[in-house]
């Protein structure tokens, strides 16, 4: 009888519920330090070979920092310096179809004013050809965020260029 009764308070005060807790533990972020210099985005140079217009081209996209545009200062008050980004399309023969450098200013009509102030030029890729036209996806974003505006680029085959903001989350997708 006494083991049974051992048995029985330790099934008992074993499936007792717990109190739930109501204190929650988050770790500490430590802040980041705002730099005395300004931060730059890493240069990059990407080149793509693409059949376009019955022939080969190389449309090759190179950014670097913009040190003579004014700085772009983020929430915690970092500043940063803007980006130009140069597009250069070439024949397979070297013979040069395109060599334009943006800026953030080429832009403008398609931001916010929140881009405007705050934005940076973050990169141009090559996307796709649709029938005579080259289509590059553009970016402004703010900075230290994944918060951006999706742009396109055009270029068509007797060299002009359109600009637009991306409505599409899939530019493979219907338009």
């Amino acid at each position: 009888v006494l083991l049974l009764s051992v048995g029985m308070f330790l099934l008992a005060t074993g499936c007792k519920e717990k109190k739930a807790s109501s204190e929650i533990i988050v770790k500490q972020v430590a802040e980041q330090k705002i730099s005395d210099e300004p931060v730059k985005m890493q240069e990059y140079t990407q080149s793509t070979e693409v059949e376009w217009k019955g022939t080969t081209v190389n449309c090759e996209v190179v950014r670097m920092p913009d040190e003579n545009k004014s700085l772009v200062e983020d929430e915690r008050g970092q500043k940063h310096v803007d980006n130009k980004i140069t597009l250069k399309i070439t024949g397979a023969d070297g013979k040069e179809f395109m060599n334009r450098t943006f800026g953030k200013g080429d832009f403008m009509a398609y931001l916010d004013e929140e881009y405007k102030q705050g934005g940076l030029l973050e990169g141009i890729v090559y996307d796709r050809v649709q029938g005579d036209t080259l289509l590059f996806a553009a970016s402004v974003s703010l900075p230290q965020t994944d918060e951006y505006i999706p742009l396109v680029i055009c270029v068509m085959k007797n060299g002009q260029i359109t600009i637009s903001r991306d409505v599409l989350m899939d530019t493979y997708g219907e338009e």
